[in-house]
């Protein structure tokens, strides 16, 4: 039987959730059933690389060093070029894009080559949106011409895959296409490693943060919360880590010298034992202003760490319901079953909100308990491969 030909394609493979959601496709998928080929561009300059788990697991990309986050007319026509080559060299039967940049040149490349589809078979194009691209990153102009790009996309686009139910929400919103071409499929990982690591009892809190530091990420916000929970609970133990880096990094620690709380903190850059990361915190925050579906919030939950983290995106999909047992301080903050989630861009009921959770240890070990078993059944990597191959197979049946 003919293998069913399937290109991969994303900007680039930088620490993060869509990267692995990548990788782990095109190592996971039946190869008895599917030849897939794996296109990537540059990882940017303070950006953490994933090229390693690649290697690990044998993935060997088709490397196009002019695909790269930031707009450019030069390397974007030469990048176009170059993957519209390898669709004429593969004549695949499937395209399946991820991230706004290879979403866009990706899908133009699969568009022209089935215009000139007289002698050739057509390709079906489907497109991943792992987070809310259309806010906290770009102009309210650029915005605008964004949509109207993924709009006129979306008509050629078979499938369009999202990772959580806000996501699908936002597109459907914006009219970016209508809600019986979208399919919500949620992200897969390797958990053994997280859901095997222990629950913490120890006399010292520690509390971290995992990510780019970089503006949507809003790291400011995470400092200012800590200088206040400091204040708010001498009697503690507190200490506090920032595991990832990018631009802001400097900018980060002379914030943290303005609010003399450099002593308590920890700026540990890229780490790539993300299982001893987690095993050394006992509270995982998230202060993004913007985000999909936050993969160190599901690690952490696999890790059975608690959560405390800004209402952004996907997040309150991950944390789930109110819970309405607790008597709460006068601040923009609910105490979810997995989780405590916060108003976003204040630090004030972020500090309250980590203060509170501090203070309630029978609490946190409940939603340690409740996040690990969610992430368990939910967020696999067999789920995840098991799913795409389903929709691949849809695809492939219709006309």
């Amino acid at each position: 039987m003919q293998k069913i030909k399937v290109l991969e394609i994303i900007a680039r493979l930088n620490i993060g959730g869509s990267a692995s959601h990548a990788i782990l496709l095109t190592e996971g998928l039946d190869r008895n059933r599917f030849d897939i080929l794996l296109i990537c561009g540059s990882v940017g300059q303070d950006e953490g690389d994933m090229f390693y788990y690649a290697i690990e697991k044998n993935v060997n990309p088709y490397f196009v060093p002019e695909l790269k986050r930031k707009l450019s007319f030069f390397n974007d026509i030469i990048a176009f070029k170059k993957i519209y080559n390898i669709i004429k060299t593969e004549h695949p039967d499937i395209i399946h894009t991820h991230t706004a940049k290879a979403g866009a040149l990706g899908r133009m490349a699969g568009i022209l080559y089935n215009l000139f589809s007289l002698t050739h078979k057509r390709v079906k194009l489907i497109h991943t949106f792992h987070g809310h691209v259309f806010s906290g990153y770009f102009s309210k102009f650029k915005v605008k011409l964004f949509i109207l790009i993924e709009r006129f996309l979306a008509l050629f686009t078979c499938r369009i895959i999202t990772v959580s139910e806000s996501v699908k929400r936002d597109l459907v919103s914006l009219r970016i296409c209508n809600e019986g071409k979208i399919k919500i499929i949620p992200l897969g990982f390797e958990l053994e490693k997280f859901l095997n690591i222990p629950v913490r009892d120890d006399i010292i809190l520690n509390i971290g943060i995992v990510g780019r530091l970089t503006p949507i990420k809003n790291h400011r916000l995470f400092l200012e919360a800590v200088a206040k929970a400091i204040g708010d609970n001498p009697r503690m133990k507190l200490r506090f880590k920032i595991i990832g880096d990018g631009q802001l990094r400097k900018e980060l620690e002379e914030y943290s010298i303005k609010l003399n709380i450099l002593s308590f903190i920890e700026f540990l850059g890229w780490q790539n034992d993300l299982a001893g990361v987690y095993s050394d915190l006992d509270i995982v925050t998230l202060t993004s202003i913007n985000e999909g579906t936050p993969v160190s919030l599901i690690e952490a939950m696999a890790s059975a760490r608690a959560i405390v983290a800004t209402d952004a995106g996907g997040v309150k999909d991950l944390l789930g319901n109110e819970i309405d047992v607790y008597a709460k301080p006068d601040a923009d903050f609910k105490v979810l079953e997995r989780g405590i989630i916060v108003k976003p861009q204040d630090s004030n009921s972020f500090a309250i909100a980590l203060t509170f959770m501090l203070q309630h240890s029978d609490l946190r070990k409940d939603m340690c308990v409740r996040g690990r078993e969610f992430i368990r059944t939910g967020f696999s990597k067999n789920r995840l491969i098991k799913d795409i191959e389903n929709l691949y197979d849809e695809l492939l049946e219709m006309q």
